[in-house]
Order: structure tokens, then sequence, then C-alpha cells
């Protein structure tokens, strides 16, 4: 980067990084640094001169956060990956023998806020009360040549944080440094999806790994990204879903198998739907999806006490309850109640007149299953806050599903709504060779009828299948949007590290 672009605050810096290397200092060092505590282990274990032996001799290592000049003395904070602690740097101490210009020029005029720094010194209670360490040694160990945002605090709260959407999403990095509750927001994320694994894991299921590229964008109805191998010289598509390659090992001879799966559709982008997002799938041997929604709500429940203590959860101002049974509503009946239409026995002109009296699009290139789909997003989903599990949905909805052994015309599926949005999605998987391979040829109808979301036909799945798959239930989970629930976030873009944005010119 050109010196014509940088602003004057990172041209000083960039000075100061010049003089530090004249002075023989290494702004970089690469040395092992000794840290043997935390910023929070000390502010919860010090007990004063009850066990003031204990910190004599503490080496610690984090990012300087704010300094308070006073003189030949300066308190500051340091920042490190467990939070917040004050330290004290004294002119006379740091330099007891020497020439006082390593602390006057080094630490008052070389050092910046952002900068990483270890010190040692010794644990001490501040007359004001606050747990501090007293420098006797400090070390630089980054030079930091761009100035951070800059946040107001009082009394250790930040109540001037950095809330510019672009700003924060492009620069996840610093929105880390800043803001302190981003950090809580990824924690969480974490205990949710170890809490899920342990769930599972418990149960002697095994966790598995699908391939990302394929040949077939299968298990959903997507529109996939597309690239291409060029030793093969092959269109390959980045994978909508990991379905059909999950139950490929349910025909091989595993009862239970999972995935934390990298999933990407070419799509459109919102609060809810990012390009790129996580799924969890499992697929059980010898279960249906009635099976499936009692483990459903076992699992969520146990994960929002794991990553909450309880099973309820703040949204906005709602309170949403994860405890344990969640209603159960078909999807023919909430689409009665919410528009007062009943679509059970109705073709698909019939369903696409009940579209147009709704106000709602339907394009001549949508089967049934679509234009059902539509109305349920448009008139029915928005209404369920409190977790519900939609049930039995019409064939046409779900070519990959078994039909329903009492129900005729529909199938074993439901999906999980919670604050007005899908988050789950689980059938009793259809596991006869023969109806999946028409199903996929009805759905290659859709495609030439223009639908570009129907899915294509996968052969090596239908040769699979006819070795025999035993009855089977699968599910999957929307992780990010659960993890919005879990931790009263409003975007998907707040639970992902780094969301998909516009390139922008650096």
């Amino acid at each position: 980067m050109s010196t014509q672009h940088l602003s004057e605050q990172e041209i000083i810096r960039r000075e100061k990084k010049a003089e530090l290397e004249k002075m023989g200092i290494d702004p970089y060092p690469a040395a092992l640094y000794p840290v043997n505590t935390t910023a929070e282990y000390i502010k919860e274990h010090y007990k004063g001169e009850e066990n003031k032996v204990d910190f004599e001799n503490v080496c610690i290592a984090g990012r300087i956060m704010s300094v308070r000049d006073m003189g030949k003395a300066n308190f500051a904070v340091m920042q490190d990956g467990t939070g917040k602690i004050q330290f004290y740097i004294k002119q006379d101490e740091i330099c007891p023998n020497e020439d006082k210009s390593l602390f006057q020029h080094v630490w008052k005029k070389l050092i910046d806020i952002g900068d990483f720094v270890g010190i040692k010194g010794f644990v001490f209670t501040t007359k004001t009360g606050e747990t501090s360490i007293h420098v006797r040694e400090f070390t630089i160990l980054s030079k930091s040549l761009r100035p951070l945002p800059i946040v107001k605090e009082k009394d250790g709260e930040a109540f001037d944080e950095v809330t510019d959407p672009e700003f924060r999403y492009r620069q996840r990095y610093a929105d880390l440094i800043v803001n302190p509750g981003v950090k809580e927001v990824f924690v969480k994320r974490t205990k949710f999806v170890n809490a899920i694994r342990e769930f599972l894991n418990e149960r002697g299921a095994l966790e598995v790994d699908t391939p990302v590229l394929q040949s077939i964008p299968g298990g959903a109805a997507a529109r996939p990204f597309i690239t291409h191998h060029n030793a093969l010289d092959v269109p390959m598509y980045m994978r909508i879903a990991n379905e059909l390659y999950l139950k490929r090992l349910i025909v091989g001879g595993f009862e239970w198998v999972y995935e934390f799966s990298r999933n990407f559709r070419n799509e459109g982008m919102d609060r809810t739907h990012n390009p790129e997002f996580t799924v969890l799938e499992f697929y059980v041997a010898y279960k249906d999806y009635e099976w499936m929604m009692d483990t459903t709500e076992q699992m969520l429940e146990k994960a929002a006490i794991a990553v909450n203590g309880t099973s309820t959860c703040i949204v906005g101002d709602k309170e949403i309850s994860f405890k344990a049974p969640f209603k159960r509503v078909t999807m023919y009946d909430a689409i009665k109640e919410h528009t007062g239409f009943d679509i059970s026995n109705m073709d698909e002109e019939g369903i696409r007149n009940v579209c147009q009296q709704l106000g709602i699009h339907a394009d001549m290139k949508w089967g049934k299953g679509k234009l059902i789909d539509e109305i349920f997003g448009a008139k029915c989903e928005g209404n369920y806050t409190q977790p519900t599990f939609i049930t039995d949905y019409p064939v046409e909805m779900s070519p990959l599903t078994k039909k329903h052994r009492s129900k005729p015309g529909l199938v074993e599926r439901f999906e999980l709504m919670v604050n007005g949005k899908e988050i789950a999605n689980a059938y009793s998987e259809l596991n006869d060779p023969i109806e999946q391979r028409e199903r996929f040829e009805e759905q290659a109808k859709l495609m030439e009828r223009g639908d570009d979301e129907a899915m294509f036909i996968d052969h090596d799945f239908l040769r699979a299948l006819e070795y025999g798959m035993p009855p089977t239930s699968g599910i999957g989970f929307g992780i990010d949007r659960i993890c919005m629930l879990l931790t009263n976030q409003h975007s998907i873009q707040d639970v992902l590290f780094f969301p998909m944005m516009r390139p922008e010119n650096i």
C-alpha cells in the first residue's frame, strides 16, 4: 500500500515501527513468550493478601486497549483472549539503573493502542479496588499499523459500540476486538455445536465427511454454484446438501451417521439467508419421522440449556421455549387455519387459483408442490413463534420422502418452525428405488418447464438404493438459524464470522 493512500495515523505508526527497528527492537519478534496466566484467571482467583504469593510472578500477553498517562507512571488496559485487565507501569521500576529513555521514548512515544505487548510483574489491588498488574518488565510482541475504531466505555462497559454493518461484517477481526459482545455470540455457537455432537455421540452416531464438490447437486431443491474440474474436464457443483451421500452410507451398513455440512446455494441473500451456510444432517436406520420428532425435541432442549443455562431464549421481545414437547400441526391444517382454504383435494389448477385469490405470485413453470410451498411461506410460516412441527406434506413437495402409511397423497415429513422460520426438515426416507426413480423423473419434467430449483436425477444414488436401504429417518438442521435464536441475533450475518459480501476495492 503506497503512503498516498494512508491516513496520518497510519503513516505515523509506520514511522514508529521504523524507529523501533533503528533502536534494535524487533516490532514482530518470533521468540516464544512464556505466558503463564490470563486476565480472566487473575480477576477470578486473586484474593489480595490471602493468596498474594501465588500472583508474585505473572506473565501475560495481549493487546493494549487504553492508556492513562500520569507522567512517570501510566495505567493501561490490556485485552487477551479471555478479557481485559488493568496494568500499572512506572518509569523508575522499568529502568531502575538505565537511561530513562527506554521508558520515555519506547513506552511513551512508540507504543500505541492496539499494539500487542507482553508484561511480567505481580498482581495488586488499586486504591479504587481494581485488580491490576504491577509491571516489572514489558516486551513489544506486535506493532499495530492501523488504529482501532474508538469505543467509549464507562465503568468497564461499552456504551458507544461500533455498529456499522459494512465495517463489522467486512472487518470481523476488528469487530471482535472492539465490540465486547461479538465474541460471546461465537463462543455460544461453539457450545451449541458441541452440545449436539455430545448428544449424538452418546447415542452411538458416527460423524462422517462427504464431498463438497459433486457431479450431481442432489439432496435438495435449490440452485447450485457451478465450477469446472480441469483435470477431468467436467462441470462440478458445490454441494447444496449432503443427504444422498449420507444415505449411501446407510446402504453401506452404517446405522446412524451425521455431518456438519457446509452447503452452498446460488440464491438470494437476506437476514436469514447466506449463500454459504452450515447444516447438520443425520440419518438413522430402522426409525421414522415420529421417532425423529421426539429426538429433535430432546436434542434442541439439551442444546439450548448448554448455551444459555435454560431451555428458553429471548429473541427480540419474545421468549421462546425449547422445552419438549413441541406442538404438531399438519401442513393442510395450517393452510386452512391461516387462509381459510382447504386445498387438501385440489389439483394444480385449483391451487393456482387459490394463489391468485390470496395475491400470491404463481409462476406457470411451478408445479403443485411449489405452489403449496409458496402459500405456506406467504400466509402460514410467520405465525409459528414457538417451536412447532408442521407435518404430513403433499407428495409433490417431497421427492425424497416415503409416502404416508395411512394418508394417501401425503408423505411422512415434517419441518420445524421457530420464530416464523424453518430451522429443520425431516422425513421417513423413501427407500423404494423404483418409486424414487419416478419421483426424480417428475423433477426432471419440472426442470424442463424452467424450474431451476428442481432436482437432478442421481443415477448412482438410484443404483445404491437398488442394493437395498433399510427403513430410515433423516433430518437437516439450519445451524446458523438456530444460533440466531439462541444468541438473540436478528441477522444471519451476525452468527457467521465472515458472511458473504460484495467484493470491495481496497
